[in-house]
């Protein structure tokens, strides 16, 4: 995995620029960043309710985090070497 997956899907939902983020969604190897772009994609294409394309983001939001805190906890050094 690498934590550059995870500042793209961010800049990619902060510009709404939905085919960077099904690329993505492909090419990485992190298979639950993968799952929770696919369930906010298919939310935000084909629900008409807002609730549920809001929930499907902050799910999304919401691993990006934890999983930008969780490799800076299990590899610290690694980016003092970039």
């Amino acid at each position: 995995m690498d934590k550059v997956d995870y500042d793209r899907a961010l800049f990619y939902i902060h510009r709404s620029e939905w085919d960077n983020l099904l690329i993505l969604m492909v090419r990485t190897k992190d298979h639950f960043l993968a799952k929770k772009i696919e369930h906010f994609l298919h939310a935000n294409y084909f629900s008409h309710d807002y609730f549920v394309i809001e929930r499907r983001l902050y799910a999304l939001l919401h691993y990006i985090e934890h999983a930008n805190n969780t490799f800076s906890v299990t590899h610290p050094f690694e980016e003092a070497f970039f």
